[in-house]
């Protein structure tokens, strides 16, 4: 890697720095009154975005443990934001929706990042696919 190359990839990992700070910052403080952080955050949106997901299948949604989910997931069922219930399939699987009160919650700590991103989008169309194109890799990178 040349030095050029390792000062554009430094100032890309900047941007990055900032631009999850800004993506992120309205969302954290909507979440900072009720003592919830982004793990919250990103617990409400899988589960807002599939119905009776397992704990298993938002696990791997996460790609976390299940010890590390267990706080958050109990801090957001005791506020009454997901409720808990018994699959009908398999009495061993919990199923996780979102009460109405953590549907509110997650849609207006959502729509905020939505506007944010169509905002940008909308200042720069032609990078959009681009940006797409590269979240998409490294979301699936190893």
């Amino acid at each position: 890697m040349t030095k050029m190359n390792t000062d554009l990839l430094n100032t890309d990992l900047e941007l990055l720095f900032y631009g999850y700070r800004a993506f992120t910052s309205l969302p954290d403080e909507m979440l900072s009154p009720l003592q919830l952080a982004r793990v919250h955050h990103r617990i409400l949106y899988f589960v807002g975005r599939e119905a009776g997901l397992s704990v298993n299948a938002l696990l791997a949604k996460l790609g976390t443990s299940k010890q590390a989910l267990n706080r958050p997931l109990r801090e957001l069922q005791e506020k009454g934001l997901i409720l808990a219930s018994t699959a009908q399939h398999d009495k061993r699987v919990k199923c996780l929706t979102l009460s109405q009160t953590g549907m509110d919650l997650e849609e207006k700590l959502s729509t905020s990042q939505r506007e944010l991103l169509s905002r940008a989008f909308a200042k720069s169309p032609k990078s959009e696919a681009g940006w797409r194109t590269i979240m998409s890799i490294l979301a699936t990178a190893p």
